[in-house]
């Protein structure tokens, strides 16, 4: 056990080495300015996006951005969000969006660093709050991006509340960033999370899920490791009220959870049919 359990270390630390080091300074708002008109038309055109509730976001300082996560590992949320974000406040706002270890490391999406992405990690999220920028987390991951389509409007972390003590250290309030459509890209058929277990990609690659999905243009997609053509969902997003961290973590955990199931409850409401919204 002791041999297998140093080899799978081993393997760990060797792709832990591939993630880029957090880089502030790959923000580009030059880059971002370029680009933004015309992935905001495509984010109005194919996902219909539509964003509330900006103005909820302190104007300026530093701020812990909290979502519930949809789509796989093409989330259109965040997409949608980031553009969002930057059309509203401007693109010199300091802006970061926490991504995993496998999106930080793909090779295709390093462009995605001049928009602020970094890899989801305490240190990287300490970093950007303490440069006084806004980050953007989503706590419930691979495990809540993946769970089954029935449970589209289910906020579900997973019991995950680190984030909580980071805004405490840190100074900094909680806005709740509520979303609904992103589920609704494909028809995710489960976690599987016992493959994941079995696979040990727990231990190497920190996922808890190796997900089954019906999926353009694969049709039974597992892993969506090489992701997935989006349907054309209507994605609709709404921030909550801020919400002042105290100091007792399982108290703001529920508060954060309940604001963001009460937004994605009310958004759901107004759909009248899945993807069509």
């Amino acid at each position: 056990m002791t041999g297998r359990a140093d080899i799978l270390e081993w393997a760990r630390q060797r792709i832990i080495a591939r993630v880029p080091k957090a880089d502030l300074d790959q923000r580009d708002p030059d880059y971002i300015r370029d680009q933004l008109p015309g992935l905001w038309m495509l984010a109005s055109l194919y996902f219909r996006a539509d964003v509330r509730g900006l103005n909820r976001i302190p104007a300026q300082g530093p701020v812990l951005l909290v979502g519930n996560h949809s789509g796989g590992n093409v989330p259109p949320d965040t997409f949608v969000f980031t553009l969002a974000f930057c059309s509203y406040f401007g693109v010199e706002r300091p802006f970061y969006q926490l991504v995993h270890n496998l999106v930080a490391v793909y090779p295709m999406l390093g462009w995605l660093r001049k928009f602020g992405t970094v890899a989801a990690s305490p240190e990287n999220a300490r970093l950007a709050l303490e440069s006084g920028s806004a980050v953007l987390v989503y706590p419930g991951g691979d495990y809540e991006v993946y769970r089954p389509s029935w449970q589209r409007h289910v906020v579900d972390f997973g019991g995950r509340k680190g984030f909580v003590g980071l805004a405490r250290e840190t100074g900094v309030p909680i806005v709740p960033v509520a979303s609904v459509g992103g589920q609704e890209t494909a028809l995710f058929l489960g976690r599987g999370q016992w493959l994941a277990r079995v696979l040990m990609l727990d231990k190497l690659l920190r996922l808890k899920s190796v997900p089954i999905s019906v999926a353009l243009p694969w049709g039974v997609n597992v892993t969506d490791w090489l992701g997935h053509i989006p349907l054309p969902a209507k994605i609709v997003i709404e921030v909550q009220d801020p919400i002042t961290v105290t100091h007792d973590d399982q108290a703001v955990y529920d508060e954060v959870v309940a604001s963001l199931q009460a937004g994605v409850d009310r958004l759901a409401a107004e759909r009248r049919f899945p993807v069509l919204g």
